[in-house]
């Protein structure tokens, strides 16, 4: 991992640009779908300015910089109170972690680890949080391999919006503080 320390900063406005360039990186989309024609990361149903204006409590997206230089973006849910139940029925007191690095030079270098890390670190600041989920594409072999390097365990495949064959990872609050 290079020296430069990543900051997570709440994502605002002013951050759609990069986004919206991000959502057009071969990268990205193959790490947010399985439709071999998309174009588009999270299958063109995300609308960042939606998204960034409906943050609360219950839903949060950041950016990720180094050295101030914006290089990637993680969502952060409460998966049980969160407006849209992505997750469906799904127990309290744990949260989800979405991530992806936008800028292609920056992958492989350790910055997703300590995205990851810090994100993890901030979810059990909360004390009543007892876990934490992710659903990687089951196709995303690296993204799997990458989150069990982390200590996540898979807990099973899920279809989510009838089409995300997802390998969904668990992270007990016990283990990440052993």
């Amino acid at each position: 991992m290079k020296n430069a320390r990543v900051v997570l900063r709440p994502a605002t406005l002013e951050d759609i640009p990069t986004l919206e360039r991000w959502d057009l990186e071969p990268h990205v989309i193959e790490a947010t779908t399985d439709q071999p024609d998309a174009v588009k990361a999270f299958d063109d149903l995300l609308d960042w300015r939606e998204e960034l204006v409906a943050q609360n409590e219950h839903t949060q997206f950041f950016i990720a910089e180094v050295e101030g230089k914006p290089i990637g973006a993680m969502q952060m849910i409460d998966p049980h109170l969160e407006p849209t139940h992505y997750w469906g029925e799904i127990e309290p007191n744990l949260r989800a972690l979405d991530i992806w690095i936008g800028e292609k030079a920056y992958l492989g270098k350790g910055y997703g680890t300590e995205m990851m890390s810090q994100a993890i670190n901030r979810c059990f600041e909360d004390p009543g949080v007892k876990a934490i989920v992710i659903d990687p594409l089951n196709s995303n072999k690296r993204a799997i391999q990458f989150y069990q390097k982390l200590g996540f365990r898979a807990v099973g495949r899920h279809l989510f919006n009838d089409k995300d064959d997802c390998l969904v990872h668990r992270l007990e609050r016990t283990e990440w503080l052993a």
